[in-house]
């Protein structure tokens, strides 16, 4: 039976019918074995009557509900009290049931006697109950001997407090041609017992096996692997205590958890915690430790629902991530170098180009010669220098701007408007087509107009043999699409891998800045920009911006 209980106390909900079930019959059916050879060893009355199959019943539902209460987790303070007490009731009723359930012509009591068995039953039986609660495979046998002797001596001495005749009385020389009856009765119970008794041991010893190797895994895992119960360490392996920097288990061990938690970390830890209950398990997830000696740990965490010694508790596994996030720093760093080093020569060619006609002009009214182009040629160039610095400030520089809701609609017929007459001259004819439907956007008017004037632009300067750019908006979704279609040479799928790269451009005077402050628009606006282009077919430009209904209604809905 402890065996049983023992095992319930260490798997999970899969076999908890199983233990609590084998436990209670393998206890019912020793109560009432013995109690037959109790009876044949003192010579007392047999009945073979209605009363045995119901004291059975009844020992072994009280004995189940016993090993319920035994098992529970900590939802009840007293359990273990309660647990003996039910117990110890179940084995009384059917001691008393089945010298009282039978036809009797006199009786006496003698109370003392009576109480002083319940007593020394209840007493046996709530020893033997924390007996099997220690550690150790001796005080199974301890707690079984305890428990044991307890049952003899609440027969024994009960008997000694009841005074009964019976009006019909049986015993083993009466009965002696139902012997094989009572033979075949004991001997399917000793059987029964010893069947689960040998079931129990070979479970037992592989399950014995299983921890050993989980322990084995445990002990030599890389990675810290703790259990944490009502928010306090309470088992850590080496790693963790080589992780930590402690020297010995005790100084983690019976800590709040929180003694080594990052202070910023608190509520998030205490919120997965509260519904690990729900979810099982949770992770992995960034968590940040100090160690015993006030060190930094930035770690991944897997949180998992246990149980240890019937009680609910979480098992961790945490991995030092604190190596690879320094790889990270380094490789962030690494990649803004590139980046910075990629803008400084993009900025040092786009600007060097129009200095040095600059200087070649200066050099030239210097030695006397001076034209009226001279001055338009530098003005220009000085122009384009201006523009590619303003754009620039435009990428570095963290503006506030006020957002408002604005329909794309009104915004594009203004682009269109304004691009128009330079369409004409290139002999290209803009077709729009607009939803019926207000899209509403919440951003920033003069930015979004400033996209389309890009992607249109450069449309327009892509189809040098003049053509048709087609514009469609339309709502999708909780999403607002504008797609810009040009009849141009279209962009191979090298270079589109390259738009909106800094100074990146297949325009022979361009800067590449238009694209990149475009994206950078968009991604502002939490939106995204996709190009899709054919060699020959041309070059489509989608460009999506999250629709926002107005919280109230915007002061202007159209430049």
């Amino acid at each position: 039976m402890f065996n049983f209980l023992g095992n319930l106390k260490r798997t999970n909900n899969t076999f908890r019918l199983f233990w609590l079930a084998g436990g209670a019959f393998v206890f019912g059916v020793g109560m009432w074995t013995k109690h037959f050879v109790t009876i044949l060893a003192s010579d007392g009355p047999l009945f073979f009557t209605w009363s045995l199959p119901i004291s059975l019943f009844f020992n072994i539902f009280f004995a189940l509900m016993a090993f319920v209460m035994l098992t529970l987790q900590e939802a009840i303070r007293f359990r273990s009290f309660a647990g003996s007490v039910i117990l110890a009731f179940g084995v009384g009723f059917m001691h008393f049931f089945s010298l009282l359930g039978q036809p009797i012509d006199r009786i006496s009591v003698d109370g003392g006697m009576v109480a002083v068995s319940l007593a020394l039953l209840f007493a046996g039986t709530y020893a033997a109950v924390k007996l099997s609660e220690m550690n150790g495979e001796n005080r199974k046998w301890l707690a079984s001997v305890t428990l044991g002797l307890s049952v003899y001596l609440v027969q024994w001495v009960g008997n000694q407090g009841l005074d009964i005749e019976y009006s019909v009385y049986y015993n083993l020389d009466k009965l002696i041609e139902d012997v094989r009856f009572l033979v075949l009765a004991l001997g399917i119970g000793a059987l029964l017992i010893l069947t689960s008794t040998w079931v129990t041991w070979y479970i037992d010893k592989r399950m014995n096996q299983m921890d050993e190797r989980y322990r084995l895994l445990v002990e030599n895992s890389i990675d810290t692997i703790a259990i944490f119960k009502q928010e306090k360490w309470v088992f850590v392996n080496a790693a963790g205590l080589r992780m930590f920097e402690a020297d010995h288990p005790n100084e983690l061990l019976d800590m709040p958890i929180y003694a080594f938690l990052h202070p910023n970390d608190y509520d998030a830890v205490r919120e997965r915690l509260h519904n690990l209950v729900i979810t099982g398990s949770s992770g992995p997830v960034d968590q940040t430790w100090l160690s015993l000696k006030g060190n930094v740990l930035h770690t991944e965490v897997v949180e998992t629902m246990t149980t240890l010694q019937n009680e609910p508790a979480v098992q961790v596994i945490i991995r030092d991530i604190s190596e690879r996030k320094k790889n990270e720093e380094l490789l962030i760093n690494s990649e803004k170098l590139y980046v910075a080093g990629q803008l400084a020569a993009g900025i040092a060619h786009e600007i060097r180009n129009p200095l040095t006609s600059l200087k070649g002009f200066l050099q030239l009214i210097a030695s006397g010669r001076r034209e009226n182009s001279y001055y338009e040629i530098m003005n220009s160039e000085l122009d384009r220098i201006e523009g590619i610095v303003s754009e620039l400030l435009m990428l570095a520089k963290p503006q506030v701007y006020d957002f408002s809701y604005y329909d794309v609609r009104n915004m594009m017929r203004d682009t269109v408007t304004l691009l128009e007459a330079q369409a004409i001259l290139h002999n290209i004819a803009i077709e729009s087509d607009f939803s019926r439907d207000v899209l509403w956007v919440y951003g920033v008017e003069n930015q979004i107009k400033q996209v389309f004037i890009n992607v249109i632009k450069n449309a327009i300067e892509a189809m040098v043999d003049g053509g048709t750019i087609r514009v469609a908006l339309f709502r999708e979704d909780d999403s607002v699409y504008t797609r810009i279609s040009d009849e141009g040479p279209g962009i191979g799928e090298d270079q589109l891998a390259k738009m909106g790269q800094p100074f990146y451009t297949t325009k022979e005077k361009g800067t590449g800045l238009g694209l990149m402050v475009s994206y950078k628009i968009v991604d502002n606006h939490e939106g995204q920009i996709r190009v899709y282009s054919q060699i020959g077919r041309g070059t489509t430009f989608e460009i999506r911006l999250p629709f926002r209904y107005p919280e109230a209604s915007p002061a202007a809905q159209s430049g």
